[in-house]
């Protein structure tokens, strides 16, 4: 009787440890989600930046471009390769089709920046990539970023006309 007494209060005794363990493990799950949430809007915030400086309007974040975006991001972080080809040998222009948008113009990718500064400061340094965010006929933008196994960030910034 005493040793069933004792294994019902060790049992209730681990309840308040294993929720704990829960919570906390949900919460770096959202966390990480938020920080990604937050690395694109800061990205496209800064692209803004860019283009407001150089005298182009802003762009509107799009729906279909950022989940373009965000597939490309994955399968780079995926392979651990940085490149403008994707799975099955994509473009940036079937990609953001079969996302939805029609219009694509172009893309920026880059991977192990550690801001959402750093990544735009980089692409701004590069002439290409600094011509795609500074051409004032876009008028949308999508934004991924994914990380890795080892943690290494991959970003994707999509434009549309």
């Amino acid at each position: 009787m005493r040793s069933s007494i004792t294994k019902r209060l060790a049992l209730i005794a681990m309840i308040p440890a294993t929720l704990l363990v829960v919570i906390a493990f949900a919460s770096s799950a959202q966390a990480a989600v938020t920080g990604t949430a937050k690395l694109q809007s800061d990205i496209a915030t800064l692209t803004n930046a860019q283009r407001a400086a150089h005298g182009c309007k802003a762009v509107v974040v799009s729906p279909a471009l950022t989940r373009s975006a965000m597939g490309h991001s994955a399968y780079q972080a995926r392979t651990n390769t940085m490149s403008h080809a994707g799975a099955g040998g994509s473009t940036f222009i079937t990609r953001t089709i079969a996302a939805g948008y029609n219009r694509p113009q172009s893309e920026n990718v880059a991977f192990g920046f550690g801001s959402a500064a750093a990544v735009v400061n980089g692409w701004m340094a590069s002439p290409g990539h600094r011509a795609n965010i500074l051409n004032c006929k876009a008028i949308a933008v999508g934004v991924g970023v994914a990380y890795s196994a080892n943690g290494t960030p991959y970003y994707t910034q999509e434009f549309g006309y």
